[in-house]
């Protein structure tokens, strides 16, 4: 309570109430603190009840992972695990340094718990990523890095992009993601495509051993969704993440219509429900290990998402709204089980 009450209300009205200041204040404040040791230590004491599971082959000790997006070029990565997340996922990182989309570009929409954004990938490189990492070197927790497309490589070229991010970050990530679902990269989507996805999955699966992972959108139907799995199954993928932000506007509060109708992808409570049975014909259908994410807002939120089938869940617009109290709730639910 003292997070939404206090700190989430301080946070909102940062910069005018521009949500994209807030994120970088949040970010800066999270950077410096994971330069303090002791600080660092007590928050591991306070948040840091888990349940170690393997999944793919890695070793989680705990379910609960934060998604691509929250932390893009890895500036914070020692406090995430001291907030209590079991695993940690940088990106999407891109073969090009890219400034991402015009601003506005993120937008609150509060009443229905949610968030719109059209970032576009914004972020520093992959190169840049792969010194950051070197430097920080291990972070007690697995390592996932998201790799997408830069926005000026042709999507006829799109393998070598996404070759070039994979090579470039290999020997850091634990796993790798392969976003082709955001909505906000001209022609990404497109990737999903089987005769695209094909071509893209069976590159990248000979350049590395470490598990990979796609990540397909939730407006995508079932039969599509199981063209997906095929590439998958035939290529050896190690995993699913469902799902990406949406493109649909179901669900919103009367209150959040003009923002809703903002260009870009929604996330939070509002896809709690396509998020979860996306896992579950995932599940259903190819039996691949599952990251769950998608309005995420409660330990029973998380709960329900594994037993739909997600080995591991996944949090970001979730945790904007309800703050580090939710991953300790989760992961003392998970515990108790």
């Amino acid at each position: 309570m003292v997070y939404q009450q206090l700190t989430r209300r301080v946070l909102f009205k940062l910069g005018g109430g521009d949500p994209e200041v807030a994120h970088h204040s949040t970010m800066a404040g999270l950077a410096r603190l994971a330069k303090v040791r002791p600080a660092v230590a007590t928050l591991r004491r306070v948040f840091g009840t888990r349940k170690t599971t393997t999944v793919f082959g890695v070793d989680f000790p705990g379910v609960v992972g934060l998604a691509a997006g929250m932390d893009k070029d890895g500036h914070a990565l020692r406090a995430w695990p001291a907030l209590g997340f079991g695993f940690v996922e940088v990106g999407t990182v891109t073969a090009h340094p890219q400034p991402g989309n015009p601003k506005p570009r993120l937008f609150r929409l509060t009443d229905s718990e949610a968030i719109i954004n059209r970032m576009g990938f914004n972020n520093a490189g992959a190169d840049a990523l792969a010194s950051r990492l070197r430097a920080t070197g291990p972070i007690g927790v697995p390592l996932g890095i998201s790799i997408g497309k830069s926005k000026v490589t042709p999507v006829e070229d799109a393998v070598e992009d996404y070759r070039h991010s994979l090579r470039a970050l290999r020997e850091f990530g634990d796993y790798f993601a392969i976003n082709v679902s955001s909505p906000n990269t001209p022609g990404l989507r497109g990737l999903q495509d089987r005769e695209a996805l094909d071509a893209l999955v069976g590159e990248l699966r000979a350049e590395s051993p470490k598990p990979l992972l796609v990540k397909i959108a939730p407006d995508l139907t079932d039969d599509a969704i199981a063209e997906v799995l095929q590439v998958c199954t035939d290529h050896g993928v190690d995993g699913i993440i469902a799902t990406n932000t949406t493109l649909s506007r179901d669900g919103l509060a009367p209150a959040d219509a003009t923002t809703g109708a903002e260009a870009g992808g929604l996330s939070g409570r509002p896809l709690a429900k396509r998020a979860r049975d996306v896992v579950a014909f995932v599940h259903k259908e190819s039996g691949l290990p599952v990251i769950g994410v998608g309005g995420i807002f409660t330990a029973d939120d998380a709960l329900r998402m594994l037993d739909a089938g997600a080995s591991l869940v996944q949090l970001y617009t979730g945790f904007i709204y309800q703050g580090p109290p939710l991953v300790r709730r989760i992961n003392r639910a998970v515990n108790a089980r």
